[in-house]
C-alpha cells in the first residue's frame, strides 16, 4: 500500500522509487503484484505519466485512511513506551504490601504518574487470566509453567519461641530435640492444602525437619499471633519478627541453624511484548525490594518496622 500511493503520490515509479530509496525494479514489481492480488488494474501507465483508473481511485482512498490509522496506532503505542499509562492491577501478599509496597507508592506515584494502580493484597493463589491481574508479587518457587516470574528480592527467616512457650517446654538446642520434644504452629499451602514443613540450611543444603503441632493455619497474621501467645514455636520472616524481638514478645532460637530463605519475584504471564506498564511496575519493583532494608538484614534500620517506612538505602 505505502509503495502504491507513493507512485501516485510522485505520479512516476521512478520519482518513487527514489523517495522511498528502493530499486525501480522493485517498485514495479510491487505494483504488479498488488494488482496481481487484488485482480484489477490500478494504474494506467504511459511512458510520459502514470494515472489512476476508477478501481485504482477507491483503492488509494481506503489505503490513505488505512495507514493513516496504522501510523496514528503505532505513534500511540511508542508514545506509551515512553510514558507508561493505563490501569495496572498488582497483587501483592498483605504483609509485604503494608510493610514495604504502600510505603513508598508515593515514589512510584512520582516517577509514573500516567499509571493508574489497583492493588489487591491478599495470600491466597491468584488466577491472573482469569481474575484480569496484570502480575503479582509472590514469594517461594513459579509452579505454573503458563507465567513467567522475575526474582526481585529474597525472605529471610528466624526460629522465633515465645517466652511463655519457652517458661513451659523449655528451649529446643538441637534439631532432635524440636522433633521429640517440641510443638509447632503449622502454616498450610493456600494452593495444596498441605503443611509446609519446616526447613534448615544445614552444611549448606535446604533440609526439611517434621516438627508436631496441633494447629495449622493459612494467614500470616494468624500465624504470628499464635507464636506470640506461646500456640507453639514458629519460623517466622526476619521482618516481621524483628519488633518482637526487640521488645522481648519473641526470642530466636537455634541460631546455628537458619531456615532457607524464600524468593520473591513478580510473576506476569508469558508476552512476546511485555506491557510497558508492568515492564515499568517490575524494574520499580526490583529496585525497591533490592534495596529495602527490612528485607536485607540490616537490624540498624529497624525503627523503620515501628514507623510503617521501608529504608531505601542510597548508593553512593
Amino acid at each position: 500500500m505505502q509503495v502504491f500511493m507513493a507512485v501516485v503520490d510522485a505520479n512516476s515509479f521512478t520519482r518513487a522509487a527514489g523517495n522511498l530509496g528502493l530499486p525501480r525494479a522493485s517498485v514495479t514489481t510491487t505494483v504488479q503484484n498488488l494488482e496481481n492480488f487484488l485482480k484489477v488494474r490500478l494504474l494506467n501507465r504511459t511512458t510520459r505519466n502514470v494515472s489512476l483508473t476508477p478501481d485504482g481511485a477507491a483503492y488509494y482512498e481506503r489505503c490513505a485512511r488505512i495507514l493513516t490509522e496504522l501510523e496514528e496506532t503505532e505513534a500511540a503505542f511508542r508514545d506509551v513506551a515512553q510514558r507508561p499509562q493505563g490501569r495496572l492491577r498488582i497483587d501483592v501478599p498483605t504483609t509485604l504490601g503494608r510493610l514495604v509496597l504502600i510505603p513508598r507508592l508515593c515514589d512510584f506515584r512520582m516517577r509514573y504518574p500516567d499509571i493508574e494502580l489497583v492493588i489487591g493484597m491478599g495470600d491466597r493463589p491468584v488466577d491472573l487470566v482469569q481474575e484480569a491481574v496484570d502480575c503479582v508479587i509472590r514469594g517461594g518457587d513459579l509452579v505454573d509453567s503458563t507465567l513467567v516470574a522475575r526474582r526481585i528480592g529474597s525472605l529471610s527467616f528466624l526460629n522465633c519461641a515465645a517466652p511463655s512457650y519457652l517458661e513451659r517446654y523449655g528451649e529446643p538446642r538441637t534439631l532432635e530435640e524440636l522433633q521429640t520434644h517440641h510443638k509447632a504452629v503449622h502454616y498450610f499451602s493456600s494452593r495444596t492444602g498441605r503443611n509446609i514443613d519446616w526447613d534448615f540450611i544445614i552444611d549448606g543444603v535446604r533440609t526439611e525437619v517434621k516438627v508436631d503441632g496441633s494447629v495449622s493455619v493459612n494467614d500470616v497474621q494468624a500465624y504470628m499471633t499464635l507464636g506470640l501467645q506461646g500456640f507453639g514455636l514458629i519460623q517466622a520472616s526476619r521482618f516481621m519478627a524483628l519488633p518482637y524481638l526487640e521488645s522481648g514478645a519473641l526470642r530466636e532460637i537455634l541460631p546455628q541453624w537458619k531456615p532457607a530463605p524464600v524468593p520473591i519475584s513478580v510473576i506476569y504471564p508469558h508476552s512476546r511484548h511485555l506491557s510497558p506498564k508492568v515492564r515499568a511496575f517490575a524494574d520499580w519493583a526490583a529496585e525497591l525490594f533490592g534495596t529495602c532494608s527490612l528485607l536485607n538484614g540490616r537490624d540498624s534500620d529497624a525503627d523503620a518496622i515501628h514507623s510503617g517506612e521501608c529504608t531505601i538505602s542510597r548508593k553512593t
